[in-house]
This record gives C-alpha cells, structure tokens and sequence, in this order.
C-alpha cells in the first residue's frame, strides 16, 4: 500500500482503549510481532462480521489478536496454541490481567502436536493463522476439518512486507521466507475446496470459505 495512504487510513482509526495501547507499546518495544493497526482493525471488522462462537488461532504471541478478537465479539470462546513458553506466559498473564480467561484458552505447545487437545474444543467458526510462515499449509491442511461449515479461514502475512512479489531479494533468510508464503499463496488460491481473497492491507491478510 502507498506510505501516505496507509498514513491517512491509520489517522481514520478509531482510538483505542488503554490496555490496547500498553500491549502495542509493549510489543514495539520487546520485538514481539502483533498484527499492523490497519491489519488489526480489519480483522476485528470480519470477525464483527462473522459473529464466530468458536475461534481458533495458531499463534497466540502475548495474547494481544485473541483480546481483539475477544473486543470485536465479547461473546466468543477463543482457543489459542502458543509453543514459546516466555510468550506463552505473557499471553496468559494479559488475560488474567483483563479477566477474560473465560473466554480465552490458551494451549502452550507446538500447533502440529497439540491437535488431540484444540480438537476437544471445537468445532471452530474461525480460524486465524498467524504463527511460523512455513507452516502455514500444514496448519491449514490440519485444522480446517475441524471447522464448521460456514467457517472463515483467515492468514496474516501474506504479503511479507511485499517480498513475495519482490524477485531480486537478496537477503537469502528473508527470501526462502517469501518463497515459502508464495507457494502458500498460490497453492491456497487453487485450492479445489476453498474460495480466497487476499487483502493488501496491514502485512498482506488472505481471506478463504468454502466454495
């Protein structure tokens, strides 16, 4: 997205509450990664949107998406599954913090081994993917036959700061990174079973259902 109009869009959001700002503050601070304030916003309107009584997101970090989520439909059961325990910590003390441990769950454990227990708990309306990028089709393969029929499945980061379209990246890290979301994307918008829009906003949000 153009820089002075990703600038406006964000002067056009509305202001948040205190304990958001802190964990923002936070997570700018401490290098955690968090969804994009415009990328944040839209997430919240799909989900206002959807009206989901279950989630499901791979990837909790300090729990700040789950408590959006959370925001955008205060009735929701959210399950989350964290494998980094210190983040996984964080996440559960933030909730604890905000009294909403009723309605979020947090798993600690890698998303590919814990499926016994997220299982359990569903069947999920909405899955948020937003945990190791070169997992993603995994955890899409994995965890969308436990969704309802109507569910949504939405992915951050698929754009990756506009790498996956930047072809004379040189930064060797960076690049297998974008060419591991390119093969995701591509493979999710041929995908036989689904329907996917992908959004350029915030860091890139891929939105699929079922056709």
């Amino acid at each position: 997205m153009d820089k002075q109009l990703e600038m406006y869009l964000t002067r056009m959001l509305p202001s948040s509450d205190e304990w958001v700002s802190k964990l923002e503050n936070y997570a700018y601070t401490h290098g955690v990664p968090i969804m994009e304030p415009l990328g944040i916003n839209f997430l919240m309107q799909l989900v206002r949107l959807q009206k989901p009584t279950n989630i499901l997101e791979i990837g909790t970090a300090i729990g700040y998406s789950s408590l959006r989520m959370l925001e955008a439909c205060p009735s929701a059961s959210i399950v989350t599954v964290e494998r980094d325990e210190n983040r996984y910590m964080e996440a559960v003390n933030n909730i604890k913090d905000l009294n909403k441990q009723k309605n979020i769950h947090v798993i600690h454990g890698d998303a590919l081994e814990v499926v016994d227990l997220v299982v359990e708990k569903g069947p999920y309306d909405l899955l948020f993917i937003d945990a190791a990028k070169g997992q993603y089709q995994r955890f899409f393969e994995m965890y969308s036959k436990h969704l309802t029929e109507d569910a949504v499945i939405i992915s951050d980061n698929v754009l990756f700061k506009g790498l996956v379209a930047d072809q004379s990246l040189e930064n060797e890290r960076l690049s297998k990174i974008a060419r591991k979301i390119n093969s995701y994307n591509e493979w999710l918008v041929n995908h036989p079973d689904y329907r996917t829009t992908i959004v350029p906003i915030g860091d890139g949000v891929a939105i699929s259902v079922k056709r």
